[in-house]
């Protein structure tokens, strides 16, 4: 095993990021390739995004166990166990750290290091950083595992800023606890992270008040505590449940193949009511096939939904303000542990910001075109700048000097979402135009570093300096993932899938919707000699 002088400033290679990508990349470029590397993290410690996200009700938004975990390493899979089916945040960051001490990576970490500046100097061929410490630290291979989910949107609302109290967005939450007890609540959004805290925040505050943007979809998660041996049969299947997460895009089961115009309009109740009771996203993925492809059938799923949310919520009006209108699956879709019950608790208000917008903010409340809601707690669950934005956040300096941020001006322009023309020795994990957020992330990773290996073990083998892609590669790949999302209901609603929740964000579709297609895409291109990229 390499053991990288701490004090070494020319590595073989760097890694940006100690969440699940940037981990696998600096145990699989150090431990299995021998490469002199070295990873940076502005955190404390491991966990990347999951490092940050400790608000209340935190969880992996999808079916989790034992699947949003590392595949590589079968002793790793038979020696954990997971205790609950949505693993909360607090046992993801358990579990990083266990794979930390396991493969003995903290050592060659260095926390608590804002990486500031990334620039590739032509002269050497070689990446030069520098950290808001300022350490230099030059490398061959920058690998930037930044986070698809890390940069925190704030929203611009006039007077945000002069609010008085308290005010945490849920993607940069405190560390210490946070006491809701005999305090009034304001939350923002009701994404993912909104509809996780706003039911437990509501068990403590004196009054949660909810100021939603734009209603959503969520299913019934059915958390449940894992039984004795559930994980055993994982395990003991282990390979099987590999081998199908691999060619299914990471999910880990065989979905339907039912089609809705064959059964009748009783039968797909009777479908639907079944993938409901069963919770997780059976209902959008495996009640009938084509549920994000065909309108008609989205339709019916989502009117049951709507359906389901009238019967939960006991006032018809705040029933109707929480009725989504638009295609069900083409949001993030999310996962919910009590979240429409909790609008029929009389500690809790909901703002329909369509119907009376925010107007300002005061140091005691929130001004709307109805009225003011005095507060004393502000939650921004508004997202992130997603996909995209950790990398311009970094916005490293290529050839002749051009950054990220002029590369990308107008479009987020890559090959594999792995390489950007003009940025060599660069690699991007989850970057923009790879399935990412669509599908399994730490397998997805592990295939992608796993691709960033065999092209670094190639430019070695040949003697090259240097492996870049070309533009021509890039606009096709763009336009190989355009004319997969046009096919399917997703362009059709606005999203942060496409940019749209960040104003001024170019708007295009930013991942790859056929995760087993672009697996095998990725083997092939290297198994052929990486045609699109170029050596030098």
């Amino acid at each position: 095993m390499v053991k990288p002088d701490e004090n070494d400033k020319e590595l073989d290679a760097i890694v940006i990021g100690a969440g699940f990508g940037g981990l696998y990349a600096l145990h699989y470029l150090r431990d299995h390739m021998k490469l002199n590397v070295k990873g940076f993290d502005g955190a404390g410690d491991v966990g990347g995004t999951w490092w940050y996200n400790r608000y209340p009700g935190a969880r992996v938004d999808a079916p989790s166990t034992p699947f949003y975990a590392y595949t590589f390493s079968k002793e790793l899979v038979d020696e954990w166990d997971w205790s609950e089916t949505q693993s909360s945040s607090d046992q993801v960051r358990a579990y990083l750290e266990h794979v930390t001490e396991k493969f003995d990576l903290r050592r060659s970490i260095q926390f608590d290091t804002w990486v500031e500046d990334a620039a590739f100097d032509e002269a050497s061929q070689r990446w030069v950083i520098r950290t808001h410490t300022g350490g230099q630290f030059t490398s061959r291979f920058l690998i930037c595992a930044v986070g698809a989910l890390f940069v925190a949107h704030k929203p611009d609302y006039p007077g945000i800023d002069d609010f008085a109290g308290p005010c945490h967005h849920t993607g940069r939450w405190p560390h210490e606890p946070v006491s809701f007890a005999g305090k009034r609540v304001g939350v923002i959004g009701t994404g993912s992270s909104g509809i996780q805290a706003i039911p437990e925040i509501a068990k403590e505050a004196a009054h949660i008040t909810v100021f939603q943007r734009t209603p959503q979809f969520a299913l019934p998660a059915r958390n449940r505590t894992m039984v004795a041996g559930e994980t055993t049969q994982y395990q003991d299947n282990w390979d099987d449940h590999r081998h199908s997460m691999r060619r299914r895009g990471g999910w880990p089961f065989a979905t339907t193949k039912l089609r809705a115009s064959e059964a009748t309009a009783e039968e797909r109740l009777a479908r639907f009511e079944e993938m409901w009771d069963l919770g997780g996203i059976n209902l959008l993925i495996n009640s009938f096939s084509g549920a994000v492809v065909d309108p008609e059938l989205n339709e019916e799923i989502s009117e049951f939904v709507r359906g389901k949310i009238r019967g939960i919520v006991a006032d018809p009006d705040v029933a109707q303000k929480l009725m989504p209108d638009y295609h069900i699956g083409t949001k993030r879709m999310i996962l919910d542990n009590g979240y429409f019950e909790t609008y029929n608790r009389d500690n809790v208000t909901l703002v329909d910001l369509r119907q009376e917008p925010i107007l300002a903010f005061t140091a005691t409340g929130a001004e709307t075109a109805a009225g003011e809601y005095p507060l004393d707690m502000l939650v921004l669950a508004t997202g992130y700048d997603a996909v995209s934005g950790s990398m311009l956040n970094l916005n490293p300096r290529g050839r002749d000097g051009v950054s990220l941020e002029q590369k990308w001006e107008d479009r987020f322009t890559t090959n594999f979402g792995i390489n950007v023309a003009g940025f060599p020795n660069l690699f991007m994990i989850h970057g923009p135009g790879s399935p990412g957020v669509f599908f399994s992330m730490p397998l997805g990773a592990e295939l992608q570093v796993q691709w960033i290996g065999d092209s670094i073990r190639h430019l070695q083998e040949q003697r090259y300096a240097t492996i870049e892609t070309t533009p021509e590669a890039e606009t096709a790949w763009d336009e190989e993932i355009q004319q997969i999302a046009n096919g399917t209901l997703y362009p059709k609603t606005n999203s942060w899938y496409l940019g749209a929740n960040i104003p001024g964000k170019p708007r295009q579709f930013l991942g790859h919707l056929r995760g087993s297609q672009y697996f095998d895409q990725l083997a092939e291109v290297a198994e052929q000699g990486f045609e699109g990229f170029v050596f030098k």
